[in-house]
């Protein structure tokens, strides 16, 4: 079968793969507007912000892309606004590689807002109440407005935690999509199409839709509707499983994973990608990210203690203030949840550079066992 996708060329040479260990990989991304290292981690910019944080700041920790959310981004200011005022990197002032997603996750978080059929899903703004109808043909030419260096196809999602039927229909229904928005993609020369797998914790329907979607020759592939509530060990072997099935010259992308150790563990599965709110979202609550799990600088504890976050952090937040200021601050003040964000996001771009170079290096084994001897608790 000859597939819409032979069409599309998407970028020449979009990953090159430097070195190994085993299944990890640390490689080059070229993509139109910055070229990056892999393993990496994407944080969330939903409306073409990271909450707190100026996109000079994002280059000075070391960020070399951004997620933003395409079924927000058409709400508010509109897709169109944004490409005729040059594109989102112009918009937002970025000058790194963009993401979009498709808008198909609000199938799950939103999913009370919204009506799933074979044209697409129809979703109650939360807005303002009106309908959008976000079809798969939609969904791509919303992205090609935006111009994100990789934009995501629309697929039906579903959480792990549901069976039956719906899982099954989700994913074959997730294929049929794949070939809309191959047609609909009018700007694959800038512009690189990554398909998602999906079937639950099926893995017979995971192995029918990784089959399906690399017959397609997409330039990227991500591993789509997990993080949400299944057990690490049935997360792990998904991931597992689908990166054993897609291509040693593309990237997979596990869509919706921040915790630190889901990232490393992934990437010794043979992940290179991934995105999730949670350290931004964590620092708002007054939580840090440090090498041995997580500071609670709301505790009592850290009133009076004159220690930066992680004395091993070469961070801006590290080197000038102590947990006892920022005790003071934390879910009260702007300014805290500024600095713990800027803190968060440095640890993560800080954890995907040394994944990288420990496979270049032949020592990811030995930052593994390291890694994991730190994460034995969480920090009060």
């Amino acid at each position: 079968m000859v597939f819409l996708s032979s069409l599309i060329v998407g970028v020449v040479q979009l990953m090159k793969v430097l070195g190994r260990f085993n299944r990890a990989r640390a490689a080059r991304l070229t993509l139109p507007h910055f070229t990056c290292q892999t393993p990496l981690f994407m944080p969330v910019g939903t409306q073409g912000t990271i909450k707190g944080l100026t996109t000079d700041q994002l280059e000075e920790i070391g960020c070399q892309i951004i997620l933003g959310n395409t079924y927000h981004l058409e709400l508010r200011p509109g897709s169109q606004l944004i490409d005729d005022l040059g594109g989102l990197h112009k918009f937002m002032n970025w000058k790194r590689a963009l993401l979009t997603d498709s808008g198909g996750f609000q199938m799950v978080s939103l999913l009370h807002l919204a009506d799933i059929t074979e044209e697409g899903v129809t979703f109650q703004s939360p807005v303002d109440g009106k309908p959008m109808l976000l079809t798969p043909e939609e969904s791509i030419h919303i992205q090609n407005n935006i111009g994100a260096d990789i934009i995501m196809a629309l697929d039906d999602v579903v959480k792990t935690t549901i069976t039956g039927p719906r899982i099954e229909e989700a994913m074959y229904r997730t294929l049929r999509w794949i070939d809309r928005c191959i047609a609909a993609h009018k700007k694959p020369d800038v512009q690189n199409l990554f398909g998602i797998v999906q079937g639950g914790l099926d893995p017979v329907l995971r192995d029918i839709c990784v089959k399906g979607l690399v017959e397609r020759n997409l330039p990227g592939y991500a591993i789509g509707g997990l993080a949400g509530g299944e057990d690490k060990d049935s997360f792990w072997r998904v991931v597992a499983q689908c990166t054993a099935g897609l291509p040693e010259d593309k990237p997979r992308y596990v869509m919706g994973v921040g915790y630190p150790l889901d990232i490393v563990v992934c990437s010794a599965l043979g992940a290179d990608m991934y995105d999730c709110v949670y350290p931004t979202r964590t620092a708002r609550f007054g939580t840090a990210l440090v090498p041995e799990g997580v500071l609670k600088l709301k505790q009592n504890a850290m009133a009076t203690d004159e220690r930066p976050i992680d004395p091993t952090c070469p961070c801006m937040v590290c080197k000038n203030y102590t947990r006892a200021y920022l005790h003071c601050l934390v879910t009260k003040d702007a300014m805290g949840s500024q600095l713990l964000s800027y803190h968060n996001l440095s640890f993560m771009m800080r954890l995907s550079r040394d994944l990288h170079m420990s496979i270049l290096e032949g020592r990811f084994p030995e930052f593994v066992r390291g890694f994991l001897r730190m994460q034995v608790c969480l920090v009060p």
